[in-house]
């Protein structure tokens, strides 16, 4: 059990942000004509809407939670909040986010299982991923009467100091241990999806952030035809 947990959390992650990295530079330079995510809009368009919206909203929240509350170190907020009323505020604000993801997965999940037509034309792959993130996002809900019991912030400081370790390169598992099954199932299956994500139409994700270009973009000089006009002819007064 002691190799197995030691792979499990001073090894394996770093075996899935590596093909996390390097998978998603091989795709999009051998695949870019994939590297999307394919749209089933016209059909059922109104749950899509609602579903889509509701997971995206509750997963990007989630997303930023987790890497500001596990990666930020103890002394930069120890001054303005506690652990023990950090982990309260990560335990009620993320379960907020929690049920408005699950809501909408579990709607996208429906949408894509239960009409057939969507469903044959969704690639395996879609319908996986979507099953996997529904699983995580379950465990993640079942963590949250397990860390109200903890209410001194332990589970919190646990957590963040083996994820700052392993982003600094200083492994460290010991402290998890002694932490309740849901934990340790949803940090494996959270460190699986990263390591499926290149295979995946998760990768999408990765042109999201680059539209964060367009904001330093220079404004884009557009002329219409309809006035007669053309690039070497300006327009008269």
């Amino acid at each position: 059990m002691n190799t197995l947990h030691n792979f499990l959390f001073n090894v394996y992650p770093y075996v899935c942000l590596s093909v996390f990295l390097m998978g998603s530079l091989a795709r999009f330079d051998r695949d870019q004509y994939t590297w999307k995510s394919d749209s089933s809009q016209l059909l059922r368009k109104r749950q899509l809407r609602w579903g889509s919206n509701l997971f995206h909203i509750g997963i990007l929240f989630l997303f930023g939670g987790h890497t500001v509350g596990l990666l930020t170190p103890h002394f930069i907020y120890e001054p303005f909040i506690s652990p023990g009323d950090k982990q309260m505020v990560a335990v009620v604000a993320g379960g907020m986010a929690g049920v408005i993801c699950f809501i909408g997965l579990t709607m996208l999940l429906h949408r894509r299982i239960f009409d057939d037509r969507i469903r044959l034309t969704s690639h395996r792959t879609d319908l996986f991923i979507l099953v996997i993130l529904w699983v995580q996002l379950v465990l993640g809900l079942i963590t949250l009467p397990f860390s109200y019991g903890h209410s001194d912030g332990s589970v919190m400081l646990v957590l963040s100091d083996w994820a700052q370790r392993i982003v600094t390169f200083r492994p460290d598992a010991a402290g998890l241990v002694a932490l309740d099954w849901p934990y340790k199932v949803h940090l494996v299956l959270g460190m699986t999806i990263f390591l499926l994500f290149p295979f995946s139409r998760l990768v999408h994700v990765w042109s999201g952030f680059g539209t964060l270009a367009y904001v330093f973009r220079p404004y884009q000089v557009v002329r219409s035809r309809k006035l007669g006009l053309t690039p070497n002819t300006p327009r008269q007064p």
